[in-house]
């Protein structure tokens, strides 16, 4: 990287666990690497399916503690991963989790998604403004596989930091189907595996050809998967008994890989020297 003063990266994620599912390996690799890395998470997640049994009663229709429980979560998250600065989009609880399309919590009336455009823009426009960041993550327009927050976030984020002074690149955090089908295909031959493995199609997926970004990810996977870990509300994580084969699924038991790298469409910005890496060029 050439550039002029201290590389700064912004990441925007709907809830706790997405920063660490789409972009652990990505901001593990730029945190080791003194980039400045700044997370902003939209809502406390309080819509989220919980694993545990133990946990199960602070859950949104019972005693509705969900939201607080994982920002302890996220601050562990966090630790592994070497942010040292997050921030919740307008604070801490401003605007709660809608739940999947459909749901009755997309009513809430703090719901992320159904919330002011122009007051969520403002929020992290202040953000934007403060931090300064080079290169600026978040979704495509789907959300990645259609969640409205992560639709929402897509939206606030382009819209606040698209010619933004010092933003020189947005990315979409996407998922490779190439990497995916290899992953699951290796996944198939493990005897022990504790999950059931997807269906053709069954996982988010993104055709390699209009991926422009892969950040390799191999040396930071096992901090990924401590990340990945610390959300134990939301993700389970396996390893096979040697070491060899590891995975992960959320609440409905579906093993996820996990590949040697993270991917990314490049939305806005100078394309030269971004192939596998996000500043590179700048």
């Amino acid at each position: 990287m050439t550039l002029s003063t201290a590389p700064r990266l912004l990441l925007v994620h709907a809830h706790p666990d997405d920063e660490s599912l789409w972009t652990g390996g990505t901001i593990a690799r730029y945190a080791a690497a003194d980039v400045q890395v700044t997370l902003v998470t939209c809502t406390l997640g309080e819509e989220g399916e919980i694993i545990p049994e133990s946990l199960a009663g602070l859950a949104a229709d019972r005693a509705d503690q969900l939201g607080g429980y994982r920002i302890g979560e996220l601050r562990s998250a966090c630790a592994a991963l070497g942010v040292s600065d997050h921030r919740w989009l307008g604070g801490a609880g401003r605007w709660r989790d809608s739940g999947m399309a459909g749901m009755p919590a997309n009513g809430h009336p703090r719901a992320f998604a159904g919330g002011d455009l122009d007051e969520q823009v403002a929020a992290l426009a202040e953000v934007v403004a403060e931090v300064r960041p080079q290169v600026v993550v978040t979704y495509g327009p789907d959300g990645g596989y259609g969640h409205p927050d992560h639709i929402r976030a897509h939206q606030v984020t382009m819209a606040a930091c698209t010619g933004a002074e010092g933003v020189e690149r947005i990315f979409h955090a996407v998922t490779s189907r190439r990497a995916t089908e290899l992953g699951v295909a290796e996944l198939a031959a493990v005897p022990e595996l504790p999950f059931r493995l997807p269906a053709p199609g069954e996982l988010p997926e993104t055709d390699d050809a209009v991926i422009t970004t892969s950040v390799p990810t191999a040396e930071v996977l096992a901090t990924k998967v401590r990340a990945l870990r610390a959300h134990s509300t939301q993700v389970s994580v396996w390893q096979s008994a040697d070491g060899s084969a590891r995975c992960y699924a959320l609440s409905n038991g579906v093993a996820q890989p996990l590949p040697a790298a993270e991917f990314y469409v490049l939305a806005e910005g100078d394309p030269d020297g971004a192939a596998a890496d996000l500043f590179g060029g700048l």
